[in-house]
């Protein structure tokens, strides 16, 4: 199945959205009905990873950093099997774990177009580890190097690309190699029942932010720049953060796009069921 969105079209798309004063908005989704619904509600793109679905298993996202699954035949087979059948309205991209070193990622990069979707972009990243652990792997070759050279790869292809950035180092060398979407991820979410008890403050995320915006305004001010995670949780947390940041374009949403809404709505819906009488006896 060729995929449904050529970069150019897509890419054109989300700078309509711009130029009409439309944030972008991204659902990472984990299933089948939450992409589902999140395409059908208005998302601009709907993206998929194993770290999205082991949030919809009930656990952590983080559990996508373990060695408990292959992260890209998860993705793969979540694609060919569940969402390019039932994302219909908006574009579908592949996370993919960029520095796998048991795969040619040129190769696997064809099948995963050839699933159908229409972009990658590098999920789970190394950009959020830190420590000797994140040094021994930059030393081994599986540092954030590869997942910009990944990401160059997708983009030659024509396939349309985003990378998850923590720096202003990091997004100059992504958008070098033509990377269309610059995401500024703040780390994890404290919300609902399985969030961090920290998150990344608000005045360090401004920070953050701004200087990758600087960054890339001098050679790079075409692409777009959105945002992921810490303490944006709900449409008026990004509402607040345009005001302190109105250069960004848009956010996009991992726990608040289909964890969150669903541990509110299925609890409402038992407790409603259960909050019913049965007629008495006689």
């Amino acid at each position: 199945m060729a995929r449904r969105y050529s970069r150019a079209t897509l890419v054109e798309q989300l700078r309509a959205e711009i130029r009409d004063g439309r944030p972008i908005y991204e659902a990472l989704c984990g299933s089948g009905i939450t992409a589902k619904m999140a395409a059908r509600g208005g998302a601009d793109m709907v993206t998929t990873h194993c770290l999205a679905y082991f949030r919809m298993q009930g656990m952590s996202s983080m559990a996508g950093y373990l060695p408990i699954c292959d992260a890209n035949a998860l993705t793969l087979e979540l694609g060919e099997r569940v969402l390019v059948n039932v994302v219909r309205e908006c574009a579908l991209v592949a996370g993919l774990l960029c520095v796998d070193p048991t795969r040619d990622m040129a190769r696997f990069l064809e099948r995963i177009e050839g699933a159908g979707y229409d972009g990658v972009m590098n999920c789970p990243t190394v950009a959020l580890i830190d420590g000797k652990f994140r040094s021994d792997l930059e030393e081994t070759g599986m540092g954030f190097a590869r997942e910009v050279e990944v990401l160059g790869c997708a983009s030659r292809m024509g396939l349309f690309t985003k990378a998850f950035c923590a720096s202003p180092e990091q997004a100059l060398a992504m958008a070098e190699v033509g990377v269309d979407n610059i995401i500024v991820h703040f780390g994890n979410s404290s919300g609902g029942t399985i969030g961090s008890k920290t998150v990344l403050g608000e005045d360090v995320a401004r920070k953050r932010v701004g200087t990758v915006l600087d960054a890339l305004s001098t050679k790079f001010s075409d692409r777009i720049v959105t945002c992921h995670g810490g303490a944006i949780e709900t449409p008026a947390d990004f509402e607040r953060f345009l005001k302190i940041e109105p250069r960004l374009h848009g956010y996009v949403g991992g726990s608040s796009a289909e964890r969150f809404p669903i541990e509110t709505s299925v609890v409402e819906a038992a407790q409603q069921f259960k909050s019913v009488k049965l007629p008495k006896a006689g």
